[in-house]
């Protein structure tokens, strides 16, 4: 036997030599490509042989030095699993575009070299050359077009990422000779995935199904002909609750695409599936058919849900657990199903009426994460007002405050795993006022939740959780007008039902005390590190919790310290970037933003070299007042508070002493104010005014009135006209701008002069009760008569004369002890019986 295995041994080294020798002399004749096969068939024979390497070494030095194909040599000839992560790095840095020429030598090096014999390098390597080479992308594709089932089978072992290259070459147009010739192989591919699928616990990475839902998604109505009894079962089967979440996502991924084209076909194909399983009766089938309609309930829930109310299922499956009670995964499955089934309504009561009394006892007595999630299923039948047909079970129907003890006791644990579980049960629970109330005055809760949210930021299913629970307890109860209530009256009596009076616990001043728990507890630090992501529904959840909580006053401070106002800016700005897409963009975030500015010192919200800059919050704010624009066509009323709202923080950031506020306020909305000036809401015109009153300060808003044109004049007036309304604060702005704009401006007196009635409204200033006014009206009135262009200022005080100005002013001073407003009084008397 030795002397065999000799014999043998000596016949490789010789071949191997012959072979080395032929390698070099075909290096030498300028064919490398063949030299270097040669070579590495001689390696095969005798790795260890001086003339095989002495070959390696006379190769090397004869051609071209290619730092990646020596790498790609000795990870692949020699095992080198070094050399295979450093060919990594080389493809990973600047130096890789070098390689292009022996891109596709090195593939081959790597191919030709069996892939379990290979580290996981191999992947990347093969991924990468195939992403940076187009000689390698159409080597693919002839190997593909020649032997499709020889080279996907030497392809798909290698890695996630070299499989891959086989799904996107096949979709590539460009690469084939033509499209019957892409069709046909992109067939076969597609059958080879799902052979790769149907082998026995071969597919737990995922990796079939990736390719399967690529090819599925791009050519769906050719390709889910393909997909058989067998090859359902098989896709079925990879939603099982044992295996990894991404599996399972994949194959509902590929599952949705089939069902979107073959309905009838995937209903037949899914009725068979899980009755065949439950017939059964074991529990590696129950937990499969249990899994499957779980995963695809909100996928398709109408197929879903006619066969979960098929008459007799649900009892049949509910006897059948005492077979299976010492099967944990059987239960857990079917609680993933009842809670899946709480979508529809039917489905609901069919589960209340069924299953209610095993769901109280999973809630006591479950293992694991059985009695949050039955506490969660228990927890939305009972919101939704839906009562066990097991009387029995119907003494705590309208009570949730065991199960919302138990889903906090679950949040509070160490055990991240039920995490999810107990934030729906509690965001179900939290619709209930009294919940609400409870919620918010726990302390240990809030810092329990806020920790959840922190430590699993990066888990959709727990963010979403927890943000919809805050959500819930900060929501203010909208105001109605009393038509919407007749409404609300109406439809109830149409529904046999008495209308629901509010909860006292729903009140604003109830709401505005959740919502400071929530500001003191520290959400808004939480909310600003949830948001680093893009995701639109942490967005949209963050944005109508801060919309709420900004409503106090006493909070804002609180919550731009916890930097609110960039996050807002953030969203309100990305909002204001798809609102050209969406035809009712979203508003929260700009309102927020809005009360929040309100109220704070603009120089101390925006230092002077900080992001965001004072600019950055105008163009959300301007966006806000062209909501008062159009009408609403629907049963809602417009709602302006907005609006108003906008206006306030846009009066307070034209206050800043950076004008760039202002200029920016003046370019961007100065439309949308006047056109609110004209309205007929006294509240929005009041704001509108006093905004006006503010930007004229500053030279870009005198410039509207004092640029002697027709349009300055008009808005003259209509200042004038806004001095004689009945509201003080709004007469009080109107008279404020008067005033700053009379002072210098020899344009703006005698555009004033030109409309009769300026004199007497500003002399009926000067006799108002309120001091404010009265000031106003003053400084106006003496800026027009001491002119200092003599013939304005001529006609100025023979126009005032006519109007009493002299007994009207010496009537105010008389009133007044005010030493500022008796020296202006003074002043313009003296002009006026000169």
């Amino acid at each position: 036997m030795a002397a065999v295995q000799r014999m043998t041994r000596k016949l490789s080294e010789e071949r191997a030599s012959h072979l080395a020798n032929e390698a070099v002399e075909l290096s030498h004749s300028g064919d490398k490509l063949q030299a270097s096969r040669k070579l590495r068939e001689a390696a095969a024979l005798a790795a260890d042989s001086p003339l095989v390497q002495a070959a390696f070494l006379a190769i090397h030095n004869d051609q071209h030095t290619s730092p990646l194909r020596d790498l790609c040599r000795k990870f692949a000839l020699y095992h080198n699993n070094t050399a295979g992560d450093e060919a990594v790095k080389y493809l990973k840095s600047s130096d890789a575009p070098e390689a292009a020429p022996v891109a596709l030598e090195s593939l081959q090096i790597i191919l030709e070299n069996p892939s379990s014999s290979l580290s996981s390098a191999q992947d990347f390597i093969i991924a990468e050359l195939a992403r940076q080479s187009p000689a390698v992308r159409q080597y693919f594709a002839s190997e593909l077009q020649t032997s499709t089932t020889e080279f996907f089978d030497n392809v798909y072992d290698r890695g996630d990422d070299a499989a891959n290259c086989l799904r996107s070459v096949v979709l590539d147009n460009k690469l084939w000779t033509s499209e019957d010739v892409r069709l046909r192989v992109e067939d076969d591919l597609f059958q080879l995935f799902l052979a790769k699928l149907m082998e026995s616990g071969h597919d737990h990475d995922g990796r079939a199904l990736k390719g399967i839902a690529l090819l599925l998604i791009a050519d769906t109505q050719r390709l889910q002909h393909f997909i058989d009894e067998d090859a359902f079962e098989a896709l079925m089967g990879s939603l099982d609750i044992r295996l990894p979440p991404d599996v399972r996502g994949q194959a509902t991924l590929v599952l949705s695409r089939f069902f979107e084209v073959a309905e009838s076909t995937g209903q037949g194909f899914l009725d068979q599936y899980i009755r065949t399983h439950v017939q059964r009766q074991k529990g590696d089938d129950l937990v499969l058919a249990f899994s499957g309609a779980a995963h695809l309930f909100p996928v398709v829930p109408a197929m879903v849900a006619q066969l979960f109310l098929t008459e007799g299922f649900l009892p049949s499956i509910m006897a059948l657990l005492g077979r299976q009670s010492s099967n944990a995964a059987v239960q857990d499955s079917l609680l993933m199903l009842l809670n899946a089934a709480c979508l529809d309504g039917a489905c609901r009561a069919a589960v209340a009426q069924y299953c209610s009394t095993w769901l109280s006892h999973k809630v006591s007595n479950g293992t694991g994460k059985q009695p949050s999630i039955a506490a969660t299923i228990l927890a939305k039948l009972r919101t939704s007002g839906v009562q066990a047909g097991d009387q029995r079970a119907n003494r705590a129907d309208e009570d949730v405050s065991d199960l919302v003890d138990l889903l906090k006791q679950a949040l509070s644990a160490e055990e991240g795993r039920n995490v999810s579980d107990s934030l729906e049960g509690l965001a179900y629970s939290s619709l209930r006022s009294g919940v609400k109330d409870s919620l918010a005055k726990d302390r240990a809760f809030l810092k329990n939740l806020l920790d959840a949210l922190d430590t699993n930021h990066d888990s959709p299913e727990v963010v979403v959780g927890g943000l919809s629970i805050i959500s819930n307890l900060t929501q203010y109860t909208p105001n109605l007008s009393e038509e919407q209530k007749r409404v609300s009256q109406l439809k109830a009596y149409a529904n046999a039902s008495k209308p629901v009076e509010p909860s006292p616990l729903e009140d604003d001043e109830h709401v505005r005390d959740r919502c400071s728990a929530v500001v003191e507890a520290g959400l808004v630090a939480t909310l600003t590190r949830l948001n680093k992501g893009n995701s639109p529904a942490t967005a949209h959840l963050t944005d109508r919790i801060l919309v709420s909580l900004t409503k106090n006053p006493k909070d804002r401070g609180k919550i731009a310290q916890q930097g609110a106002v960039k996050l807002l800016i953030s969203h309100a700005q990305r909002n204001l970037q798809s609102s050209e897409k969406n035809s009712q963009p979203d508003t929260d975030a700009a309102h927020a933003l809005a009360r929040v500015l309100i109220s704070l010192n603009p120089s101390h919200v925006f230092a002077a070299g900080s992001t965001p800059h004072i600019t950055d919050a105008v163009p959300p704010l301007v966006a806000l007042l062209k909501a008062s624009r159009g009408e609403v066509f629907n049963d809602q009323p417009r709602d302006l508070l907005p609006v108003f709202e906008s206006l306030l923080a846009l009066t307070n950031l034209a206050s800043a002493p950076d004008e760039t506020a202002a200029n920016s306020i003046i370019k961007l909305g100065w439309d949308e104010v006047e056109q609110l000036l004209l309205g007929h809401n006294d509240m929005l015109r009041r704001a509108a005014c006093e905004l006006i009153c503010n930007l004229t300060i500053h030279p870009a808003g005198v410039e509207k009135f004092a640029d002697d044109s027709k349009r300055a004049a008009t808005r003259l007036h209509l200042l004038v006209a806004l001095a004689d309304v009945e509201d003080v604060p709004t007469r009080r702005a109107a008279g404020g701008a008067l005033a700053m704009l009379t002072d210098q401006y020899s344009p703006v007196v005698s555009a004033l002069l030109d409309f009769k009635r300026t004199p007497e409204i500003l002399l009926e200033l000067c006799l108002d009760d309120d001091a404010g006014v009265v000031h106003r009206g003053l400084v106006a009135s003496r800026n027009m008569v001491c002119e200092e262009d003599e013939s304005l200022a001529v006609r100025a005080r023979k126009m005032f004369k006519e109007q009493g100005a002299v007994e009207k002013l010496k009537t105010c001073l008389k009133k007044t002890r005010d030493p500022n407003m008796l020296q202006i009084g003074v002043e313009a008397l003296k002009v006026l019986v000169q």
